[in-house]
């Protein structure tokens, strides 16, 4: 995340409040406050990342390759379509960290989020050298599940209360890989993945 994203930040959450309402992580009573502003975020979010706790990535789209795809003239180019962030992340014994993501309503079902998480995956376990890599959703995220189920991370039960999102302490279910069960890496699994499904459709 950068300075100089900010209009196109503010643009597509703007544009999809609601839609992520219902899954954004909220702060509960006398937690400390929320950055106030977009570049508060960033420096936030850019210390962090220094320090070797967070990566804070936005996930794009191009429009253009989309519709050189479909033999069109190309037009438009990479554009936000949402964001990745690894959380949580610690060395030592546990060696782990947290994926979570959001994408913009209109971009949803297009395989880009199990892209992103599956691109990210592998950089955590291939260059960040961690050993297991958590995602935690909400039950009710039909959507989400459906990403963790296509990439083949594994169910690990349930945290009740776990995350405090849109306004109180919420249910997970929490999904894990390690290292070893993506030998080959995460990204070249799930494109042959989405390769034999097409072949079989």
């Amino acid at each position: 995340m950068r300075m100089r994203d900010r209009a196109a930040w503010d643009r597509v959450r703007r544009a999809n409040q609601e839609w992520l309402k219902p899954w954004d992580a909220t702060r509960p009573p006398g937690a400390e406050e929320r950055p106030s502003s977009y570049s508060a975020l960033v420096r936030m979010l850019q210390r962090q990342a220094r320090q070797g706790r967070m990566l804070p990535w936005f996930v794009t789209y191009d429009f253009a390759a989309e519709r050189e795809a479909e033999g069109l003239r190309p037009t438009g180019g990479p554009q936000l379509a949402g964001q990745l962030t690894v959380s949580g992340i610690v060395g030592g014994s546990a060696s782990c960290g947290q994926i979570g993501y959001w994408i913009d309503q209109r971009l949803a079902g297009r395989g880009i989020i199990p892209t992103a998480v599956a691109l990210a995956t592998d950089y955590c376990f291939a260059v960040m050298r961690l050993h297991r890599i958590e995602i935690a959703i909400r039950p009710e995220n039909e959507r989400s599940l459906r990403v963790v189920e296509k990439l083949g991370f594994r169910p690990e039960g349930l945290r009740p209360r776990y995350l405090h999102i849109d306004g109180d302490w919420r249910d997970h279910l929490v999904f894990a890989l390690n290292a070893e069960e993506v030998p080959g890496g995460m990204l070249k699994r799930w494109l042959a993945s989405r390769k034999n499904d097409h072949g079989a459709a």
